[in-house]
């Protein structure tokens, strides 16, 4: 076992974006395989409920025209063009939380150009996923991090609704033996897996592709849940936390941190601090009793 690393390997910076531009396809229904677009500039497939999101770093409508025919469960609804830096909220670049400075690889040079001393580095390629770090409930998980390794560093971590892999990466940086990262969506545990690679973190952080559900029976010292709301009800309910010494819920805004506290009350656990911003968002990290 490698035991964690201040700084990613070093790579080749390249000053390019991944992608420029970003052509996204919206239909209704869910694709039977990405096997059949055959395009080279065709990115990744995003599904959301019943409908479909097809990322393309280049026009594509003859492409999704055919694909249209080929599997008539799909239907067009709109399409969009935007800049990458656009789709993200705004640019992508390196920046520090806490004891963390997390960079894209684009601007990776040996050093995080954020960086102090002594600093945990982590590579960050989010792809078209939605997950740089920035949103408050990533931030506030980082934090929520940093505190229960100061007190006990988990050997085992379960991250649930993973996305771009950042709390997992962030979990081995700290020293957490084997984290399980698990994300339901294709296109997020690609990207996550991806993010594992740039880090050099195999050994430490392994991505599956799965409902959370049939994951939250593992053994763990470590749960992770910044996951949607319905999600981590189901959890809760099925006693999913009964297995985890400690926990971090986050991505509630505040009636529904109301009522995930309320089940909460049910179990023997200990709230150990709260984050909230603006009163809207909160995290919750606490531990069982």
């Amino acid at each position: 076992m490698n035991s964690p690393s201040r700084r990613p390997d070093s790579l080749n910076k390249s000053d390019a974006l991944p992608y420029e531009n970003l052509y996204i396809y919206y239909l209704a229904g869910r694709l039977q395989t990405e096997k059949q677009i055959a395009s080279q500039s065709f990115i990744g497939n995003w599904e959301e409920d019943d409908f479909t999101f097809l990322f393309f770093s280049a026009p594509a409508e003859e492409e999704v025209t055919k694909l249209l025919r080929r599997e008539p469960q799909l239907s067009y609804i709109d399409h969009y063009h935007m800049a990458y830096d656009q789709w993200q909220g705004g640019k992508v670049t390196a920046f520090r939380h806490g004891g963390f400075c997390i960079t894209p690889p684009w601007e990776w040079n040996g050093k995080c150009p954020a960086a102090v001393d002594k600093e945990l580095n982590i590579l960050l390629d989010p792809g078209v996923v939605f997950g740089t770090g920035r949103h408050t409930t990533t931030r506030d998980c980082l934090e929520a991090l940093e505190l229960i390794t100061t007190q006990q560093i988990p050997s085992i971590v379960l991250d649930l609704g993973t996305g771009t892999g950042l709390l997992a990466l962030a979990a081995a940086r700290l020293g957490c033996r084997k984290v399980l990262a698990v994300d339901l969506n294709s296109l997020a545990a690609k990207t996550a897996a991806k993010n594992v690679r740039l880090n050099r973190m195999e050994e430490q952080v392994l991505v599956v592709q799965g409902r959370a559900e049939d994951f939250i029976g593992c053994p763990a010292d470590l749960i992770i849940a910044n996951i949607h709301y319905e999600v981590m009800q189901r959890l809760i309910n099925f006693g999913g936390l009964r297995g985890g010494k400690n926990f971090i819920l986050s991505g509630l805004m505040r009636s529904q941190a109301k009522d995930v506290l309320a089940r909460l009350a049910q179990y023997p656990v200990k709230i150990l601090k709260t984050w909230t911003c603006d009163g809207i968002w909160y995290t919750f990290c606490g531990k069982m009793i």
